[in-house]
């Protein structure tokens, strides 16, 4: 009899940028099946009302639990940030896992200096989401925010180590490592894309949290505590469902994941 552990992580985010989690899941958990939604007919979130990214977060969640996933991954900072508890209550026993939670995790684990710089996009920075939960974990942190709102835009261009990109971190980062900091998060799930890039602004000796690899090892952890890892070795199936295939969906998409991408089929949510 089949275990019902070989069921699917669910994984969604608000576009594309959420895909670097599900790399991140491929290469920490290579046997588990991954079902992955991403809302690119109404992305951005950032510039809506906390009620209608609370009801669209909802519905993606509850498309996700009807297809019998055995954990849910919010692989987008903007729905973490405002709404972590709604997918929590529909979720029911189902655990929920998110970028900020396991991202702030691993920063206040990482840093010796007690100085922590988050990077992000304006919303995420403007919730103030890490620096409460990085508290919550150690009052005694001191968290230092910049916003990077260039970031995105450049990632999707595919400006990964252009000199325009490596200006405009040098510029970004420039008022946080003034400060006596040791870690830098990547407060968003573009960012990973130029991990390198940042790491050579920020210089050998800081620990740079990836909160994709982050909530990767979290969700590794989680299941095995729980029970719920894959026991079969069998090639995994990877599903991406979307609300819209824009221009460059594919071509951005596979750059962020690093592989193909088959099996995508566009679906409708609140009609």
């Amino acid at each position: 009899m089949i275990s019902q552990d070989s069921r699917p992580i669910g994984v969604f985010d608000s576009g594309i940028g959420g895909l670097t989690v599900v790399r991140a899941l491929m290469d920490r958990l290579p046997f588990e099946d991954l079902v992955y939604f991403g809302d690119s007919a109404r992305v951005p979130y950032g510039v809506k009302s906390v009620a209608t990214i609370e009801d669209f977060t909802r519905q993606i969640a509850e498309f996700l639990l009807k297809r019998d996933v055995k954990a849910l991954i919010i692989a987008c900072n903007t729905m973490a940030a405002v709404a972590a508890d709604v997918v929590r209550r529909v979720a029911g026993d189902v655990p929920v896992l998110d970028v900020i939670d396991a991202g702030a995790r691993a920063a206040v684990a990482a840093t010796q200096s007690q100085g922590i710089a988050v990077i992000a996009t304006p919303t995420t920075i403007n919730s103030n989401a890490y620096a409460r939960a990085m508290h919550q974990l150690n009052p005694d942190v001191r968290v230092y925010s910049q916003a990077c709102p260039l970031f995105v835009p450049l990632v999707e261009e595919g400006w990964l180590d252009h000199p325009v990109t490596l200006l405009t971190a040098q510029e970004y980062l420039k008022s946080v490592l003034v400060e006596e900091v040791d870690t830098l998060v990547l407060g968003c799930t573009h960012y990973p894309l130029i991990k390198p890039l940042l790491q050579q602004v920020a210089g050998d000796k800081m620990n740079i949290v990836d909160s994709a690899v982050t909530t990767a090892e979290a969700t590794a952890r989680r299941l095995g505590e729980l029970g719920l890892l894959n026991p079969q070795r069998t090639m995994p199936s990877y599903q991406y469902f979307v609300t819209d295939i824009p221009l460059r969906f594919q071509t951005i998409g596979e750059r962020f994941l690093g592989r193909s991408i088959h099996k995508l089929e566009m679906v409708r949510l609140g009609a």
